[in-house]
């Protein structure tokens, strides 16, 4: 789960990181208010779940507290269009004014877990303000890494070695290794997956302060927090993906036209390479799971059809805790009259599978039974060629 930028800073100002002073705005006299307690020059940023905002408008310097009352009516309510976006942008329902700061230097910290490692790791560079993915591939000796014992926590000496690293002198030091020591507690704390903070600036009285920050928690830990799951906004994700998620459906929108309905995550991947190995692209990821019922089915297939792209469907299921039967009602249930016409490629194995076969011939449906995967490559590309 993402949090916007002014979350993020809450969190992390709630844990002793310095954060520029400020507030967030969902209209624009409320903008005009939070920049003239901050004296009138001001920033004003964009709250969407993207990076890029600065290179695509949405961020904006205001010297006044009637300059940033108009970027903020600009902003509010449009759609900003990142690099990370896609051509459809992301909707800005508020915005976050803040104070200028006199920036003496510019610096990366991240915290994120290392899966090769099973252990979070801190990376840090002195290139602040960029992308640490381009960065680290154009200059990887300008990323800095701290892996972190799970056994014993992060340690002051480790966050030492860092700014000493990056060259910052003895206070500036002892300051960034207490803003780094407060991330990791909120990282462990909270169950993050990332906290990234770029720019964490140096200015020129020697304040170490986080002037941007991300925050993501992990999905599968929220059952521990439920005072997060509030700060989740809805609007800034995929219409099917949150409708799914809020259903407790294993959901993600692809680009394609193949709409796959699977149980087991593993064999879902698998029928998306069918999918591949035919020419076209899949819909959709989508593990059914293993107990579902028809009724949880044919709320999948309703979902699966609402994305318009969707041209013919492949089944592929299991038998084992599911039931091919189930499996097969849910699908006669859930395809809506008007989607009634769309192909649907069948492979049952396992519990019921020639009843599940027997429910979906009765169905009226365009059933095509495949027996193997191979099947199912060789009847996606004729019903493409068609």
């Amino acid at each position: 789960m993402k949090l916007h930028e002014y979350q993020a800073k809450a969190l992390l100002a709630s844990y002793g990181v310095a954060i520029p002073k400020g507030g967030v705005a969902s209209s624009p006299p409320e903008a005009r208010q939070v920049a003239e307690r901050l004296g009138g020059a001001c920033v004003v940023k964009a709250q969407v779940h993207a990076g890029g905002r600065g290179k695509a408008g949405g961020v904006r310097l205001a010297r006044t507290a009637q300059e940033a009352e108009r970027s903020a009516a600009q902003l509010l309510g449009s759609r900003l269009v990142t690099h990370q976006t896609g051509p459809q942008g992301a909707p800005v329902g508020k915005v976050l004014v803040e104070e200028t700061l006199d920036i003496g230097r510019e610096m990366y910290l991240g915290l994120l877990l290392d899966g090769s490692a099973g252990a979070p790791v801190v990376v840090a560079s002195g290139a602040g303000g960029v992308e640490i993915e381009d960065l680290a591939a154009e200059h990887p000796e300008m990323v800095l890494r701290e892996l972190v014992r799970q056994d014993i926590g992060l340690q002051p000496f480790q966050c030492r070695r860092l700014a000493r690293a990056l060259g910052l002198s003895q206070e500036p030091t002892a300051s960034f290794s207490r803003h780094l020591m407060a991330m990791y507690d909120l990282f462990m704390a909270k169950d993050c997956s990332l906290i990234e903070v770029n720019p964490l600036v140096l200015t020129r009285d020697e304040r170490v302060v986080a002037l941007d920050a991300k925050v993501t928690i992990d999905d599968s830990a929220l059952f521990r927090h439920p005072e997060m799951t509030e700060l989740r906004d809805w609007s800034q994700e995929d219409s099917l993906e949150a409708k799914a998620l809020q259903a407790g459906i294993s959901y993600v929108r692809l680009n394609g036209t193949v709409g796959c309905l699977v149980n087991g995550a593993g064999l879902a991947m698998a029928t998306m390479d069918t999918v591949r190995a035919a020419g076209c692209e899949p819909a959709n990821f989508l593990d059914v799971g293993g107990g579902a019922r028809p009724e949880r089915v044919a709320q999948t297939v309703r979902l699966v059809l609402e994305d318009t792209n969707v041209r013919q469907i492949l089944v592929n299921v299991f038998g084992g805790i599911a039931r091919c039967d189930e499996i097969a009602q849910g699908i006669a249930d859930g395809i809506p009259p008007d989607r009634r016409d769309i192909p649907v490629l069948v492979r049952f194995l396992g519990t019921n599978a020639e009843e599940g076969r027997r429910i979906l011939q009765r169905s009226g449906l365009p059933v095509h039974p495949i027996a193997s995967l191979a099947d199912g490559v060789a009847v996606l590309k004729r019903l493409t060629a068609a």
